[in-house]
């Protein structure tokens, strides 16, 4: 953090009098959590929505939503969805999906792209715009299907403008050369990152078979066709299906690099390609228990920061301090960090260099075990972080990612 970003946050702490009041304090004009869900997250191009549009996915979170908190649909004055490969863009699917998931036309919608925290950014967002008073109630969600991306995808051409500036034309080198070469210039080894990848794998998995996704995952019907008889079907999708059996260090360790010969980057320690939506609803405490919403937890504040673009996955490394310390806590009075696994390497990097305890992270697994749906993951980690410190009678939450083009995005939730 830079001198004069170091000083606006004092500045902010002092004024917002974080330093003054516990976290744990509630007040009428908290931001509440009254409902956080998810769908299922599917393999990409094969799982069991690849033939389901991001728009559908959208309907069934929102319905999900509405069904689960007993909220007037009526209420809800504005819905921001995070999505980076929307078809076109994302605002006309989205707003026609709040009307069919049963959102009257009084409700706003928009659609925002901050690549990998799109999701994150959107639930902020309207957490936000509670607090200043512009609205009472909103949703903010997220959502991608990469199985059916539109358009020419995340990166396209640059102009000569653009491409002859050196820090610009490095905000399009692909994810994974970028991220070979931060783990070779970090000394993150291979070895390392099969090990954190293989945990991965194995937290989900236990998860999952003891039920631990059961309450943020909101269970869809969809339309789908057999790849081998071409048959189309109707099925229910309930379970995350890229989470796999027997996954090793060892068994990771034959898998060839996928960037460079001699790299360290490869399918199974990288973030899954994947589908999926989640959503989030948010009210002030005082609304919530006018409405007689039962208040899951708050959102206490966020960060966002920008690196060098070459550096994209120290982001969270950067972020989470920026996040904690506008929160007033420090790094040891978090209880659960959720923080995105895009790579295993920057994963690795950010957690050693954060110097966290790594039974503090991500313990239902992540991104590399059950995948990525991009503009999906950052509302779908509030899900996740929620049911998780309820389930263990903990209380202080982070969620985090690096964003591409080289930043990184923390929130610091309080569950009840």
């Amino acid at each position: 953090m830079s001198q004069a970003q170091q000083r606006l946050t004092q500045v902010s702490s002092h004024l917002s009098g974080s330093k003054s009041s516990s976290i744990h304090d509630k007040h009428p004009d908290d931001i509440v959590v009254t409902a956080a869900l998810r769908t299922p997250i599917t393999k990409g191009g094969k799982g069991g929505f690849k033939d389901t549009a991001a728009s559908d996915l959208l309907v069934g979170a929102f319905k999900g939503l509405i069904s689960r908190s007993g909220i007037d649909p009526g209420l809800v004055e504005d819905i921001a969805v995070g999505s980076v490969l929307p078809p076109g863009g994302g605002a006309t699917e989205f707003r026609a999906a709040a009307l069919v998931a049963g959102f009257p036309e009084t409700a706003a919608v928009r659609s925002l792209n901050r690549q990998c925290s799109s999701g994150l950014q959107a639930v902020v967002d309207i957490a936000n715009a509670i607090k200043a008073g512009v609205i009472d109630v909103g949703v903010g969600a997220g959502v991608e299907s990469m199985s059916l991306q539109y358009g020419p995808g995340a990166v396209t051409e640059f102009s000569d403008l653009l491409e002859n500036h050196i820090e610009s034309a490095n905000c399009k080198v692909p994810m994974g050369v970028l991220s070979e070469k931060m783990a070779k210039d970090r000394g993150v080894t291979r070895a390392e990152q099969d090990a954190f990848a293989a945990s991965s794998y194995q937290k989900a998995l236990k998860a999952q078979k003891a039920g631990l996704f059961n309450e943020e995952i909101h269970p869809l019907e969809v339309k789908w066709t057999d790849p081998k008889s071409g048959e189309e079907k109707t099925i229910t999708v309930k379970t995350d299906d890229g989470v796999r059996e027997g996954i090793t260090a060892e068994s990771l360790g034959k898998i060839k690099p996928a960037f460079a010969k001699d790299g360290s980057i490869h399918a199974g320690n990288a973030s899954q390609v994947s589908d999926g939506a989640a959503a989030v609803l948010l009210m002030k405490r005082s609304t919530a228990e006018k409405l007689g919403q039962k208040i899951i937890g708050k959102y206490v504040t966020s960060s966002v920061v920008g690196v060098k673009p070459l550096l994209m996955g120290i982001g969270p490394w950067k972020a989470i301090p920026v996040a904690l310390e506008k929160a007033g806590v420090a790094k040891e009075d978090v209880d659960i960090y959720e923080i995105n696994e895009a790579f295993a390497s920057q994963a690795v990097w950010c957690v050693k260099e954060l110097g966290l305890p790594i039974e503090k992270i991500n313990p239902k697994g992540g991104a590399i075990a059950f995948g990525h749906p991009l503009g999906c993951t950052g509302a779908r980690q509030v899900s996740t972080l929620f049911s998780e410190l309820k389930r263990t009678n903990k209380k202080i939450g982070v969620t985090s990612m690096c964003i591409g083009t080289g930043m990184g995005m923390a929130a610091v939730w309080v569950a009840e």
